[in-house]
């Protein structure tokens, strides 16, 4: 698949390149596994000078050989002498980079928190000696986010405030989800769209996955999914484990009931009968994997808060492979896939709504977009988009069917909210499958 958006990334990183021929810079890409981090990498560096390292977790002598192969073919002179410790060989690169800049890439970093930690601190002292006198553009990548936040965010370790920029890689946005419909099968249709959306949320090997294949109607992606030795099968796992840790099944079981529309912290509390005030907050600060929502105008510490994943594909993959795993585990996918067959309608309804705010948002038009719901989910509104500045507000409705889309019955539930924008203009709207 050719590679697509991603302009504002690749310039910052040829810029900080350009900038590291006076001094050395370091910079450090995050974001969920999958997300497109190496492939980003190497497009930005296809034409420079690169070392790629890629960390695995084996013994740190046999990677540092590997990694003294990689410097022989790159740079094309010969290591004199072997390196047993990764930071000596960290050091041999920062000196010979004083010669002639280039760009080292560490792929997967966190790795050394299983491999050797003093590496951390060891790559501290290296980096504020030879800074201003090397001129290597160092490039850290890692997609446990957890371990990567900690790693340079956290004032108590080593290589906290060293990093000059930092690159927090999100998925496609929807105008590139659009775009690689249009590429890819021209005549696609806005179900085509919701379900691409969904099943890759944006993604990049999600993506790469169904246009290699041309799958691009649901049941084609669904086929994709709900087959033997499916590479789509485990990825809940895959991706998240690793982050978890050992905890992983309370974190798996709330994962489960929120994609379940059990969003309320009571409502998971009554089913699993436990307390799981600090699970949320991790899910949401520490790993970045759910979002809290509050009703719009509501202040930072209401109670009235829903709890939503912000991954489509992991919600997906709570709702229909997580939580059917026994069927999943003795081969019956086809029974796991009549349910979504049956199920995916309702279950999209959020997403579309979720489509059409990021859609208003893309505008940038509005200084506020949220959601609307008074006491026992009343009232509900399923668009409140704000400009302070020019005084309007956009309150919508959002349906599959436009047909379905009431606008007296909109203006009514909408009363609580017009009581809070006294002298704003009020412009009321439906979207539909018919606008994606």
């Amino acid at each position: 698949m050719k590679f697509y958006d991603r302009e504002a990334e690749l310039q910052l990183l040829e810029d900080t390149r350009k900038m590291s021929g006076q001094s050395a810079k370091m910079t450090v890409i995050t974001g969920r596994r999958r997300i497109g981090k190496t492939r980003l990498m190497t497009e930005a560096f296809k034409d420079e000078k690169t070392l790629y390292f890629f960390i695995a977790r084996k013994n740190e002598a046999l990677l540092c050989i590997e990694f003294m192969e990689e410097i022989e073919l790159k740079l094309g002179q010969p290591v004199l002498g072997e390196f047993k410790s990764f930071s000596k060989l960290i050091e041999y690169l920062l000196v010979i980079s004083q010669n002639g800049p280039f760009t080292l890439v560490l792929d997967e970093f966190q790795e050394f928190n299983q491999i050797n930690k003093a590496v951390y601190s060891e790559m501290q002292n290296l980096w504020d000696r030879y800074k201003n006198r090397s001129k290597l553009n160092l490039v850290m990548s890692g997609s446990v986010y957890n371990l990567m936040k900690k790693i340079f965010e956290n004032s108590k370790e080593p290589l906290f405030g060293r990093a000059n920029e930092k690159i927090y890689l999100k998925p496609f946005s929807i105008i590139t989800q659009n775009q690689i419909l249009r590429d890819y099968k021209p005549d696609y249709s806005p179900d085509d769209l919701l379900a691409f959306y969904i099943l890759t949320g944006g993604v990049a090997k999600y993506v790469e996955l169904f246009a290699d294949k041309n799958c691009f109607s649901l049941n084609m992606m669904l086929d994709e999914i709900f087959r033997e030795n499916s590479l789509l099968m485990e990825e809940g796992k895959n991706v998240l484990i690793e982050e978890f840790g050992r905890g992983y099944t309370t974190y798996f079981s709330i994962l489960s009931l929120i994609s379940s529309s059990k969003t309320s912290r009571g409502e998971i509390e009554s089913i699993l009968e436990k307390n799981i005030g600090g699970y949320l907050e991790k899910l949401e600060n520490e790993y970045q994997i759910i979002k809290s929502i509050r009703p719009i105008f509501s202040k930072p510490g209401s109670r009235s808060v829903k709890y939503m994943i912000e991954d489509n594909f992991l919600n997906f993959w709570f709702r229909f492979v997580y939580k059917y795993r026994t069927a999943v585990e003795i081969g019956n996918y086809n029974y796991v896939r009549k349910i979504v067959e049956r199920d995916f309608a309702t279950f999209s309804g959020p997403f579309l709504e979720k489509y059409f705010r990021e859609k208003l948002a893309l505008s940038n038009k509005f200084s506020q977009i949220g959601r609307y719901w008074s006491a026992r989910n009343q009232n509900e509104l399923d668009i409140v988009a704000i400009n302070e500045f020019e005084k309007t507000a956009l309150i919508a409705e959002v349906k599959r069917n436009k047909s379905k889309i009431n606008f007296d019955q909109l203006k009514l539930r909408s009363a609580e909210v017009i009581g809070k924008l006294s002298g704003y203009e009020i412009e009321y709207a439906g979207f539909s499958m018919d606008d994606m």
